[in-house]
């Protein structure tokens, strides 16, 4: 069997926006029947958060869709991220340009927005973390929509 795919989402804190997309989408490769074939993680290009469960709140919004992200614990981005995996997907603007300073520099994986594979007029997955439960929601909303472009991309990569 070949290597599967290696896909890393990529936020701030790596306790709200990433581990909702590393859920949902593992959920999504999972129903597809494709777990062998791709291997998923996340994190944070701070190390504020370090060794941390997600943001409550995020669990929550995750749970209420039967996704357990419970167990994922923060990390930090790392250079050699971006020979290790063959997406690199960033949430926002400023967390790209933090990850393409490290590529510019190393080379490998080309980091891009994750919301690049979806059809969401937004090219952002917005920071939760200030607001209300609503914002939860929301992201858990366009990541779900740009997770299946992104099965989609893979599918077609593995045919």
């Amino acid at each position: 069997m070949a290597d599967p795919v290696r896909v890393l989402f990529v936020c701030l804190g790596n306790i709200c926006r990433s581990p909702s997309a590393e859920g949902v989408f593992r959920t999504l490769v999972e129903q597809a029947g494709m777990a062998e074939q791709v291997e998923i993680d996340s994190c944070g290009t701070g190390h504020w958060h370090i060794g941390k469960s997600p943001d409550a709140r995020a669990q929550e919004a995750a749970q209420r869709r039967g996704i357990d992200i419970s167990g994922l614990r923060a990390r930090q981005f790392s250079p050699e991220d971006l020979d290790r995996f063959d997406y690199v997907l960033v949430m926002d603007h400023q967390n790209l340009a933090d990850i393409r300073d490290v590529w510019h520099q190393n080379g490998g994986t080309r980091p891009a927005l994750f919301l690049e594979y979806g059809s969401s007029l937004q090219d952002e997955v917005p920071d939760p973390y200030y607001g209300g439960a609503d914002g939860f929601e929301v992201v858990l909303d366009l990541i779900h929509e740009a997770g299946e472009g992104l099965l989609a991309d893979i599918r077609g990569r593995l045919a």
